[in-house]
């Protein structure tokens, strides 16, 4: 997708080492994205979905979701998240990993956006530096 293309342009070191797909589901506004990376070691089921479910209560809580509830595509209508992952839907090979992640691609946009103005705002509403 254009996303994946995206990423590799921002951060030039993952060029090619992962590739995804994003798709359209059964309602209008919630799409699920299919990701798969090559990593560096073997990995297990549970220390991806590990790393993923930590990351979801620690630095990225209130912007990625971490499930193993079997959700359908409607669940996730109105989300706040940028992206959901599903951990019953991980599959590992080896070093290989297929993570499965839903979104709703106008709610979970739309309260990033709420997010950075918010975060301007308060840098805008800090007094300059004064040079001595």
């Amino acid at each position: 997708t254009g996303a994946a293309r995206a990423v590799a342009l921002v951060i030039p070191a993952l060029k090619g080492k992962f590739t995804g797909m994003a798709f359209r589901v059964p309602t209008p506004t919630v799409s699920v994205v299919d990701f798969t990376a090559t990593l560096s070691r073997d990995v297990t089921k549970d220390e991806v979905n590990a790393a993923f479910r930590e990351a979801s209560l620690g630095a990225m809580r209130g912007i990625m979701a971490y499930t193993e509830e079997p959700l359908v595509s409607s669940d996730l209508k109105g989300d706040e998240h940028s992206t959901i992952v599903s951990g019953i839907d991980t599959i590992v090979l080896g070093n290989m990993v297929k993570i499965i992640s839903w979104y709703d691609n106008e709610w979970g946009y739309a309260c990033r956006l709420a997010d950075i103005t918010a975060f301007v705002a308060s840098k805008l509403r800090q007094p300059a530096a004064v040079a001595s």
